[in-house]
């Protein structure tokens, strides 16, 4: 009887702190949004985000966005020939990469290159009591340490997400002509064909959400961090693997939302 019960009060235990999570995350989130269309704004802040997390994550994005489209179009190239429907590559490569992957891809790209560094960043600033001089100084640490970071996060990563499109599609082309046979001018006027404008609007819609849950995990792990050098390492790790997780559940529903006929 009493092994039950133990089981049970783990079982307790363990969905109340998640329920507790949970919320606490919820509310930071909303906090957060709210200050970014509320005055002071940061701009010169928001400005070192949107490089940080744009302009210095594209090299890794544009690579994981050009081999990615490689191997599509060799993998998707050996299935079809099966069926002697080697034609749909292209069709293939430009659905993919516009819908899901380039949007995933590079999620998880920026998911472990900045979400970690932002962990890392505001934990340390948490155990060095650098967030409580901030109160101490009159200045709301959400406004200026979260704010423009989940701006930055919402911003930059529909333009990544962009690139990585062009990349992707441009590295399956380059594959299919170069060591497949396809023909140049049928490739692009069959990728151009076939895509529509909804496509390539729902992968930059993932890329603004996945954007702000990645920029939100960083922040929120780092926020809440203690422990001191320990502590800052266990929100670096959380802020990523919870930032990666979002990204693929989101972009279920997402999917969902946009595709569910």
């Amino acid at each position: 009887m009493n092994t039950v019960l133990d089981l049970l009060a783990t079982i307790g235990k363990a969905v109340i702190g998640m329920c507790r999570s949970t919320g606490s995350l919820a509310v930071f989130a909303i906090v957060g949004l709210s200050h970014i269309v509320r005055p002071p704004f940061y701009g010169r802040l928001f400005g070192k985000a949107l490089m940080e997390i744009g302009y210095f994550s594209l090299p890794v994005v544009a690579l994981t966005a050009v081999f990615t489209g490689m191997v599509l179009a060799l993998q998707s190239y050996t299935g079809f020939a099966r069926f002697s429907a080697q034609g749909a590559v292209a069709n293939l490569v430009v659905l993919s990469v516009t819908r899901e992957l380039g949007p995933v891809l590079a999620g998880l790209m920026v998911a472990g290159r900045i979400g970690a560094a932002m962990a890392a960043e505001l934990g340390t600033m948490r155990v060095t009591d650098q967030i409580d001089a901030l109160t101490t100084l009159s200045t709301n640490p959400m406004k200026y340490l979260v704010a423009p970071r989940l701006l930055a996060g919402i911003v930059a990563l529909p333009f990544l997400v962009l690139i990585a499109d062009i990349l992707g599609v441009l590295g399956g082309f380059i594959v299919s002509t170069m060591k497949l046979g396809f023909n140049p001018s049928t490739y692009l006027t069959n990728t151009i064909n076939f895509v529509q404008t909804e496509d390539v609007v729902s992968g930059l819609v993932k890329a603004a959400v996945f954007g702000f849950l990645i920029t939100l995990m960083g922040c929120y792990q780092g926020y809440h961090s203690k422990g001191g050098a320990q502590g800052v390492g266990a929100a670096t790790t959380s802020a990523v693997v919870g930032a990666s997780i979002l990204i693929l559940a989101f972009d279920y529903v997402l999917t969902e939302m946009f595709f569910a006929r």
